[in-house]
């Protein structure tokens, strides 16, 4: 047993190992923000709960618009390069929240920010498939994500600390706290091989890429935005599951803690076991099913709920919460194979600002619907809230079939049978591979 553990504990290889430590980072500085971002705005900005709930909403929106731009820039400049400046600038933008006293300045940085961040989560997205070999991408991705869960971990553990203390000294050191993490992610980022399309000259990117980019090919768009419904799992996680037990059941509130532990841990732990056997556009379908049948079976233990009493409502809460986790989980490794498998290799940077387009559609709807179904219809809202997802779960084997013809169509042959091959190459030295390929994968930056 031992062995077993210290295998499953063992990144997939040393890059893997490195791209891991790197998702660690990022998530111990943003974890620490997040953790104390509401007291230190509301006490240190001087924000009301309002203002600072309007500024996220702008900053969204500034997101969504900045996410076709930014991919256009990670395959023009190059992911390393992008996802370094991103970093960077993030780093340089933490510095500067403790100097911000007024709504208008929080709404420029709120805005800059996102900005920056969509620009690393293409380029992370670009570089990581791009300098790992197609074999390894699924199991490589989800121990990064183990990872970024273990980071998130600390960062709340570190910003819980700060605002254990009540002391506004620690809330102005908790930006820059995580701006000394994120400036130590730029530079491990830095230090990471070169990736292919990193390699190329001016001269190369000045060079359009032939045929129609992603924004044309609809089986893409369909595929992130059925993909966005699915991802709709975290509303019921961290939304309407808490909601409904607090106002629906008789469970004690404390419950809502040891629910996000289990959740925690089992973002931990289970990643790759929930990744095994992933690695094409079948087996992603494969689990997109696992993971919708999961979705389903939380909404109906949930409803059930409504009319039990004592720990059995206890037990069937937590166990509403730890199939929603399965579809967290199996719905991960299937995304990480359609980025791989769906876009076009040579502008997979731009294919992930499009699919981030479609994707934030298929789920911006989702909490203010969600709890307007629970709380409003009950039994019946939960019912049409699996139902949801079952019509995203048929949709999506259509759209992924569409968009695997619109590349057969639109890409040439050779192209993609090199993005599907497996490419090794030094850990130091840039990993070999066509010049004209980038791929795009993974929301962290």
């Amino acid at each position: 047993m031992p062995t077993d553990l210290l295998r499953h504990a063992r990144p997939p290889s040393p890059l893997a190992g490195r791209l891991s430590a790197q998702s660690l980072l990022f998530a111990l500085g943003e974890g620490t923000f997040m953790t104390g971002s509401a007291v230190f705005f509301t006490q240190i900005v001087g924000l009301s709960a309002a203002q600072v709930g309007l500024g996220l909403t702008i900053a969204g929106v500034a997101s969504f618009l900045a996410a076709w731009p930014m991919g256009r820039l990670v395959d023009r400049f190059g992911p390393k390069k992008m996802w370094a400046v991103s970093a960077t600038g993030q780093a340089a933008m933490f510095a500067l929240w403790p100097f911000i006293d007024d709504f208008q300045g929080y709404v420029l940085m709120a805005v800059g920010m996102e900005v920056i961040g969509t620009l690393g989560g293409a380029a992370h997205g670009a570089y990581t498939i791009d300098v790992l070999p197609a074999d390894e991408r699924v199991r490589s991705r989800a121990y990064m994500y183990s990872a970024l869960n273990v980071g998130f971990t600390l960062g709340s553990l570190v910003g819980g600390i700060a605002l254990a203390f009540h002391s506004n000294d620690l809330l102005h050191a908790l930006p820059w706290f995580t701006a000394a993490v994120f400036l130590a992610n730029a530079t491990a980022i830095s230090r990471l091989p070169r990736a292919p399309h990193d390699e190329r000259t001016a001269e190369d990117r000045k060079i359009k890429v032939p045929g129609p980019g992603p924004m044309r090919n609809p089986g893409w768009l369909l595929t992130e935005f059925f993909g966005g419904v699915f991802w709709t799992n975290q509303v019921l996680l961290n939304i309407v599951i808490p909601l409904w037990l607090v106002q629906e059941t008789d469970a004690p509130r404390v419950l809502l803690a040891f629910l996000f532990g289990t959740n925690t841990v089992m973002c931990i732990f289970l990643p790759m076991a929930a990744a095994r056997g992933v690695e094409d556009v079948p087996t992603a379908l494969k689990a997109v099913r696992i993971s919708s049948s999961f979705f389903v079976v939380s909404c109906l233990i949930t409803l059930a709920t409504h009319d039990t009493v004592g720990w059995t409502t206890i037990a069937l809460v937590w166990l509403g919460h730890v199939t929603v986790t399965g579809a967290e989980l199996y719905l991960s490794a299937a995304s990480w194979a359609f980025e791989a498998e769906l876009m076009d290799p040579r502008q997979r940077g731009a294919y992930q600002g499009a699919g981030e387009l479609t994707g934030t559609l298929g789920k911006v709807w989702a909490p203010a619907l969600y709890t307007f179904l629970a709380m409003n219809w009950g039994a019946a809202g939960w019912v049409v809230i699996a139902g949801i997802i079952v019509v995203a779960t048929i949709g999506i084997h259509p759209s992924t079939r569409m968009a695997r013809r619109f590349l057969e169509e639109h890409v040439p042959a050779d192209v993609l049978a090199d993005a599907r091959a497996s490419t090794h190459g030094p850990e130091d030295e840039v990993v070999t591979g066509p010049p004209s390929l980038i791929d795009t994968d993974a929301p962290t930056s």
